[in-house]
């Protein structure tokens, strides 16, 4: 092709250094049969975290629904015949996830490989209200004609943010340091990003000071700030927010008459914390609220099957019409005409697990708190670390799946993606550098993913302290 072709500026503009210029380096050196570590994204299957059995049991049934009847003529075989199972190694799939299997492809009445309704079938979204009713036991009741099945929870913060966004001064509040698809989808909109800055070495605790401060800023400059994100707990911090923070932005967006933008994607992802959603404290406020959950994270890791849930509270009327914003919201779904109906499933099978009391049950728990056990074990032993690197220091309690560690040491002229790149190459463990979420301004930080196996982890932690404490000690 020998002409030129103008695209759009925003999409060259868009940055994510989670797949950035340090993983695409850890990719060659893979491919030149370096051993990588790969903690520079929360891809937790690609990391050897193994399947929730229960959830693949059911998508193997509801995929291929002609086995549902051969899985119960085996089970009746196996009742009269089990030693000739036992001897041969044959598992079968337990009856009570056949039943489950069946009742939700008679409620979904179409089956997986048609199109469902745009905000995902009826009996999904009931099973995800009474999730966030029994979650948060709210007087303020979730309705299931307010939630909307998506392809992640990435794929609620573009609509959103598609909404809002209608203009160049058009602003939105995220948190530094922040997930960069915030920052990317902004930019993508073609709004203002405007950031706040929690207090890290008050375990990135928010006060009001903080938010008026950024806010003030911004309109100072011009800026309609709309909307205000927070993730609990955070990414990249892995910092669970409290009470006290969580009331404080409820105040502050009712006070500048704000949207929230609530990212509760790792609500699971605890390790001994409290999860307090933004849906209880709103209560019954007239504050516009998006919720958004996900199966990517948690304990259940389907980050390819892309499912997710946002759920909206309090939705305006645009601007000189009476059209309230849930309609627009409506059309959008319309548009894309469903989300995938394999995340769909994982997502009703999320909200709405196994008996208890069942087989079927007692294996689910044991495999989801195994999961969280092994997380919690991992980000400890990383922490535990960071005592024997020379100027590291590592604020709030442990969340999500991630720790942000601040590099304080660094040699004059040596930035954090300095550091992270020549950690890569030295050593093969694959981090991100904290200027790819934002910081504080003459701070440097990481972000690493505790999700490579223990084995891995205590593998490679020796030769991070050995290089750690060289680096910043050499001359550069």
């Amino acid at each position: 092709m020998t002409h030129n072709i103008s695209v759009n500026q925003n999409l060259v503009d868009m940055e994510y250094a989670v797949r950035g210029p340090i993983p695409r380096r850890a990719m060659d050196l893979q491919r030149e049969g370096r051993t990588i570590y790969a903690c520079n994204i929360g891809n937790p299957q690609a990391l050897q975290q193994k399947p929730i059995s229960f959830y693949r049991q059911v998508i193997a049934l509801l995929e291929a629904s002609n086995n549902i009847q051969r899985e119960r003529n085996l089970a009746k075989l196996a009742q009269k015949q089990s030693d000739l199972f036992e001897e041969n190694g044959i598992s079968l799939i337990p009856t009570d996830v056949i039943d489950y299997s069946e009742e939700f492809l008679h409620k979904s009445l179409t089956g997986m490989g048609a199109y469902t309704e745009s905000q995902g079938p009826k009996f999904i979204r009931e099973a995800i209200s009474d999730f966030i009713d029994i979650r948060d036991k709210n007087d303020v009741v979730s309705d299931p004609d307010s939630i909307f099945l998506t392809d992640g929870a990435s794929d609620a913060v573009r609509r959103i943010l598609e909404l809002l966004i209608t203009g160049p001064n058009d602003g939105i509040m995220i948190p530094i340091p922040q997930y960069p698809l915030y920052s990317a989808t902004v930019k993508r909109c073609g709004g203002i990003e405007v950031g706040y800055y929690p207090t890290e070495e008050e375990d990135w605790a928010l006060t009001p000071d903080i938010l008026e401060e950024a806010f003030q800023n911004a309109t100072t400059k011009g800026v309609n700030v709309k909307c205000i994100v927070i993730i609990n707990p955070g990414n990249p911090t892995g910092a669970i927010l409290n009470k006290n923070s969580i009331d404080g932005v409820v105040n502050f967006a009712e006070k500048y008459n704000l949207s929230i933008i609530a990212d509760e994607v790792y609500q699971e992802n605890l390790y001994g914390g409290s999860f307090v959603s933004m849906a209880s404290t709103v209560g019954s406020r007239d504050i516009p609220l998006f919720s958004l959950h996900s199966i990517s994270k948690g304990f259940t890791g389907e980050c390819g099957h892309r499912g997710g849930y946002m759920e909206i509270r309090n939705m305006p009327t645009m601007k000189d019409s009476n059209v309230n914003l849930s309609e627009l919201l409506i059309k959008q779904a319309t548009v894309s005409l469903c989300s995938n109906t394999v995340g769909q499933a994982i997502v009703y099978m999320m909200v709405q697990p196994p008996k208890k009391d069942s087989s079927t049950y007692n294996i689910y728990t044991e495999e989801k708190n195994t999961i969280l056990r092994e997380l919690e074990t991992k980000a400890a032993l990383i922490k535990e670390i960071f005592k024997q690197m020379e100027g590291m220091d590592c604020f709030g309690d442990t969340g999500a799946m991630y720790l942000f560690p601040r590099i304080n040491s660094l040699p004059k002229k040596i930035s954090d993606f300095d550091y992270c790149m020549k950690l890569l190459e030295e050593t093969g463990i694959c981090t991100v550098n904290g200027g790819g979420f934002g910081q504080q301004p003459g701070t440097n930080h990481l972000r690493i993913a505790f999700l490579p196996s223990v084995q891995s982890i205590t593998r490679f932690l020796p030769e991070w302290i050995r290089f750690h404490n060289r680096f910043i000690q050499s001359p550069h």
